[in-house]
């Protein structure tokens, strides 16, 4: 997702859609969120691992 997220932000840069790059930067935050409850140790979604 954090990948996702840093792809959209280029492409909405490169492209000048200001949506895109709004959408990637929430992507890359949620994703940034989930890994870092993922490596804590705690199930996010009932899952031990988010990756």
């Amino acid at each position: 997702m954090i990948i996702l997220g840093i792809i959209a932000v280029i492409a909405g840069l490169l492209l000048h859609i200001s949506i895109l790059t709004t959408i990637g930067i929430i992507l890359v935050v949620v994703g940034a969120i989930l890994a870092v409850l993922g490596s804590t140790g705690r199930a996010v979604g009932g899952r031990r691992h988010y990756f």
